[in-house]
C-alpha cells in the first residue's frame, strides 16, 4: 500500500471568491478566476463600473461553479405566481423584497444599492443588511421581475424564492406595537417628570398654587395613554391569568399600576396631593424597555421554518405538447413534472424517464445518494443530482410523504415552558396580596382610612416585582445579547432557563458532528503519476456525485484534458477515454466485480486494465469536536442519532464511551420516538442538536432543540436555537453559561425578596407614605438591575465569550 506523494503546487486563488484555482486557463486581464461563473460576474460588473466593489473587500464574491439554467426563473413570467411575490404594484412600477441569504460584506451593500447601473429599469434598491433583505422598486415598461431576479442572480446573489413565500405571509408578532407603546410610554414619562420637578423642590411652598394645579392636570393628561394603551399588555397578561386559574407575576404590576393611578385621580382630584403618576408611567416605560431588549436580539433569525421553506415555488409540468412552468401547489395527480440537474423534487411520483442520482440527506440523513430505475417511486424531498428525469406523479404535495410527516402532532404543538420567575410569582403575588388584604382590613377595622390606604398603596408599590423582573429580564437580555454576538441565537429567553436544566444531549452525526462539505480521504495503492492525477481528475469533473467532487478535490489536479466517450452509469461508477486510455471510477462492483466490497464509501481506479488503487472517504469531524463531546460527557449523557450508514461506530463509541447510545439508519420517525422515550421512560430533560429537516421532528419534541447552521441564514430546521456551525466547539462554554445566568436571577430574586420584607415591614405600620414608596421602587431596581447586568458580564467572560 502506497500513499499518494501530494506534491506542492502553485494554486492561485480566484480574484473574485477567493477559491483555490485548479484551472489557471479561466483567466482575464492578468486576473484568474476558479469558474467561468466567477469570470463572468467579474465582466458585468466591470462593464457597469462597478469595480468599487473589489476594493472594499478582498475576494468578497460568491463561488459561481454552479451554472443557472436559462429558463430557471421562466415561472416568474406567469401572473398569478409573480402577483403572490409582489409587494405593490400600480401599472407603472412594481415593489418586491427579496431574501438573499449571500449577503455578508460592505461590498455587498455597495453592489446592491448601484444595481440600477446593471439593470436600469431598476429605479430603486435598499438593503436591509441584518435581515438580508433588499427591496427593489422598478419600472414595469423597462424590465420585468423575471430580468429583475435575473439581474441578481447574474452578479452572485439569487433570491431565495420559496414555496413558504407564497404560502404565507409572516407577521412580525408584536414587535412594532410593543415598539409604539414604548415610544409613547417614553415621551409621556419624560414629560411628566420634567413638569414633576416643581412640585419636588416646592416643598416650601414656593411655587403658585394654580401654576401647581396646572402642572398636576397635564401631568394627569400625559398618563392617560401610558393606562389605556402602553399599559395593557399587563392587564391582559393578568387577566388571561386569572381565567386560567394562574396567579401570574403580571398581577402584582397591573394591580400596582391600577392603585397607583386610582389613588392619584383620588389626590388630584379631591386637592389632597399629586399623586404618584410619575412612578407609575415609570414603572410601564422601564418594563416594556427591559421586555423590548429581549426581543431585539433575535430579530432577524427565523427559527420557525417547515420544510415549505426549502421547495421552489413552480417546476416545469408537461402541458399543451412542452413543459411550461407551474406552481408546485397546482401539481395533480398523474401530471409529469421535469426536475433539473440539483432540483428538490416536492412530490411523490414514479420515475417515467431519465437516469435518477437520489440524494435523500434532506430528509432521511442518509449521505450517500442512491441510483433509481424507471418505475421506481421517488419520494417529496429528495434532490436529483444528476441529469434532467421526468416523474409522473402519484401524489400532490399536500399529500406526499414529506407533509404527512410534518403534519404530526409535534409539529402542531407549541411548547408550554413555565419559567421559575412565574413559578415562584405565583406564591409571591399570593403572600403580597394576602398581606395587603390583611393590613387594609386592619386599619378600616381601627377606623384608620387614611392609614389603610397608606398602607395599601405603599404594600403595592413596594412588593412591585418590578425589581425582579426588571432585573431578570435585563439580564436575560443581555445573556441573549452576549450568546448572539458569539454567534448562538436563542428564540426566546425562557430556553436560557431550559438550556440549564438538560442532562442528557442527542447529536445527530452528519451535517452536526461531521461538516457536510468536507471528508478525510486515504489512498490505498500505486502511487499515481502528476500524468495520471491529470487523468483521473478530467473523467471526475464531468461527475456531480459527491463522492467523485470529494475524490477531485483530494487530487488538487492543475491541469485537465477532453474527455471522450464519457459515460454515467447511475449508482455504480463513471468512465472514460483519454489520450487512448480507458479510465474507469467507481464501486467494487463496477471497477473489479467484486461484489464482497462493503468497506463504507470506497470509490476504485483502474486505468486500461489495471486497478491502480482505492481511494477510502472517511467522515471528517469538526474542529474542536472531540474536545467539546469530551468535556460534555462528564456531565451529560450523550447519544447519537444518524440516518447515515454505522461505518463510523467504532470512532464514536470510543470517544463518547460505551454507556452513550449510537443509532444508526434513522428515519425521522425514529428520531422523534427515540427522544419521546427518552423525556417518558427515562425521564430525562433532553437537548437534541441537528442540521437537516430529517431531524426537524426530533428538534421539536426535545426539551431545547438547537440547528446547527454552516451561517445563521442558511436555511435550518424549526428550532429553539440556531448555532453557528463555527461555534460548535464551545457548546459547552454556552452551557454553562445559560446556567450561570440561572444563577444570576435566582441571586436577583433573594435581593428583591429583601428589599420587599424590608419595605412591607413599614408598609403595614402605615408609617410609609407611598410618596416614599414611589421614590425607593425604582432606585432598588435599578440597583438591582446593575448588579446583576454586572454579574451576567463577569460570567460571559469567565467563559470567553465577549
Amino acid at each position: 500500500m502506497v500513499n499518494i506523494n501530494n506534491n506542492v503546487q502553485d494554486i492561485s486563488t480566484c480574484f473574485h471568491c477567493g477559491e483555490d484555482c485548479s484551472n489557471k486557463k479561466i483567466a482575464l486581464e492578468e486576473k484568474i478566476f476558479c469558474c467561468s461563473g466567477c469570470k463572468m460576474v467579474y465582466e458585468v460588473l466591470n462593464q457597469s463600473n462597478l469595480c468599487t466593489y473589489y476594493d472594499l473587500n478582498q475576494n468578497p464574491g460568491l463561488a459561481q461553479k454552479i451554472n443557472v439554467r436559462a429558463d430557471k426563473f421562466e415561472f416568474l413570467e406567469e401572473h398569478s405566481i409573480a402577483q403572490k411575490l409582489i409587494r405593490f404594484a400600480d401599472g407603472k412600477q412594481t415593489h418586491v423584497n427579496f431574501y438573499l441569504p449571500q449577503m455578508h460584506c460592505s461590498s455587498c451593500l455597495y453592489l446592491l444599492e448601484n444595481i440600477h447601473k446593471i439593470n436600469p429599469g431598476i429605479k430603486s434598491s435598499r438593503v436591509n443588511f441584518t435581515q438580508k433583505e433588499v427591496f427593489i422598486i422598478f419600472e414595469n415598461k423597462e424590465t420585468t421581475l423575471r430580468k429583475v431576479v435575473e439581474t441578481l442572480t447574474s452578479i452572485g446573489y439569487e433570491p431565495h424564492i420559496s414555496l413558504q413565500d407564497i404560502s404565507s405571509k409572516k407577521a412580525k408578532k408584536g414587535s412594532k406595537n410593543r415598539l409604539f407603546k414604548l415610544g409613547i410610554s417614553g415621551f409621556c414619562f419624560a414629560n411628566i417628570m420634567m413638569l414633576s420637578f416643581p412640585e419636588y423642590f416646592s416643598l416650601g411652598g414656593f411655587m403658585e398654587k394654580e401654576i401647581g394645579q396646572a402642572y398636576r392636570y397635564f401631568i394627569l393628561l400625559l398618563s392617560l395613554p401610558i393606562i389605556f394603551y402602553s399599559a395593557t399588555e399587563f392587564f391582559i397578561t393578568a387577566w388571561k391569568g386569572l381565567q386560567n386559574k394562574f396567579l401570574n407575576i403580571d398581577l402584582p404590576i397591573a394591580l400596582a399600576i391600577a392603585i397607583t393611578f386610582g389613588r392619584s385621580l383620588y389626590e388630584l382630584i379631591s386637592d389632597k396631593g399629586s399623586g404618584y403618576l410619575d412612578s407609575m408611567s415609570g414603572i410601564v416605560f422601564f418594563m416594556l424597555l427591559g421586555r423590548l431588549v429581549q426581543d431585539r436580539t433575535y430579530r432577524s433569525i427565523s427559527f420557525d421554518r417547515d420544510f415549505k421553506s426549502f421547495f421552489p415555488i413552480a417546476v416545469n409540468v408537461w402541458q399543451n405538447g412542452r413543459f411550461t412552468p407551474m406552481a408546485v401547489e397546482q401539481i395533480k395527480v398523474n401530471d409529469v413534472i421535469q426536475i433539473h440537474t440539483n432540483e428538490l423534487i416536492p412530490v411523490d411520483g414514479i420515475l417515467s424517464k431519465g437516469e435518477a442520482e437520489i440524494d435523500y440527506s434532506f430528509v432521511s440523513g442518509e449521505s450517500i445518494p442512491l441510483a433509481k430505475e424507471i418505475g421506481s417511486i421517488v419520494y417529496a424531498g429528495a434532490k436529483q443530482l444528476g441529469a434532467n428525469i421526468e416523474l409522473v406523479v402519484v401524489k400532490e404535495i399536500s399529500q406526499s410523504y414529506l407533509t404527512n410527516l410534518w403534519n404530526k402532532d409535534v409539529f402542531k404543538s407549541e411548547k408550554h415552558s413555565v419559567s421559575i420567575i412565574h413559578k415562584l410569582g405565583k406564591y409571591f403575588t399570593a403572600i403580597v396580596l394576602m398581606i395587603g388584604g390583611i393590613a387594609g382590613l386592619y386599619w378600616f377595622l381601627q377606623g384608620e382610612i387614611l392609614l389603610m390606604w397608606n398602607a395599601l398603596t405603599t404594600i403595592l408599590i413596594v412588593a412591585c416585582p418590578c425589581a425582579l423582573l426588571l432585573s431578570s429580564t435585563f439580564t436575560n437580555g443581555n445573556i441573549l445579547r452576549i450568546l448572539s454576538k458569539n454567534k448562538f441565537y436563542l428564540r426566546h429567553p425562557d430556553v436560557i432557563e431550559d438550556l440549564s436544566k438538560i442532562n442528557h444531549i442527542v447529536f445527530d452525526k452528519t451535517g452536526t458532528l461531521t461538516p457536510n462539505k468536507k471528508a478525510k480521504v486515504l489512498y490505498e495503492g500505486l502511487w499515481i503519476s502528476d500524468e495520471d492525477k491529470i487523468l483521473i481528475a478530467s473523467v471526475l469533473r464531468q461527475s456531480t456525485h459527491p463522492l467523485s467532487r470529494i475524490v477531485l478535490e483530494h487530487l488538487s489536479a492543475t491541469q485537465q484534458r477532453d474527455v471522450d466517450s464519457f459515460k454515467n452509469t447511475v449508482g455504480k461508477g463513471i468512465e472514460g477515454w483519454i489520450n487512448d486510455k480507458h479510465i474507469k471510477i467507481g464501486s467494487a462492483e463496477f471497477v473489479q466485480n467484486d461484489l464482497s466490497e462493503k468497506q463504507g464509501s470506497s470509490v476504485y481506479v483502474k486505468i486500461d486494465e489495471q486497478i491502480i488503487g482505492v481511494f477510502r472517504i472517511k467522515n471528517s469531524y469538526r474542529l474542536g469536536m472531540a474536545e467539546v463531546v469530551q468535556q460534555l460527557k462528564l456531565k451529560y449523557k450523550l447519544s447519537v442519532l444518524s440516518g447515515d450508514n454505522d461505518a463510523e461506530k467504532p470512532y464514536l463509541t470510543s470517544l463518547m464511551g460505551s454507556d452513550s447510545e449510537l443509532l444508526f439508519n434513522q428515519d425521522p420517525e425514529e428520531k422523534l420516538a427515540y427522544i419521546e422515550h427518552l423525556q417518558k421512560a427515562a425521564q430525562r430533560q433532553v437537548m437534541m442538536i441537528g442540521d437537516g429537516l430529517n431531524d426537524a421532528g426530533a428538534l421539536k419534541q426535545s426539551n431545547v432543540g438547537i440547528a446547527l447552521s454552516e451561517g445563521t441564514n442558511n436555511f435550518s430546521p424549526a428550532s429553539d436555537g440556531i448555532i453557528d456551525a463555527h461555534q460548535f466547539a464551545r457548546l459547552n462554554k454556552f452551557i454553562a453559561f445559560a446556567a450561570s445566568g440561572q444563577q444570576i436571577i435566582m441571586a436577583s430574586f433573594i435581593l428583591s425578596i429583601l428589599y420587599n420584607i424590608i419595605g412591607l415591614y413599614f408598609a403595614v405600620q402605615g408609617t410609609l407614605s407611598p410618596l416614599i414608596a414611589a421614590i425607593l421602587m425604582p432606585t432598588s431596581s435599578l440597583s438591582i438591575i446593575l448588579i446583576t447586568y454586572g454579574l451576567s458580564e463577569w460570567a460571559g467572560k469567565k467563559q470567553g465569550l465577549q
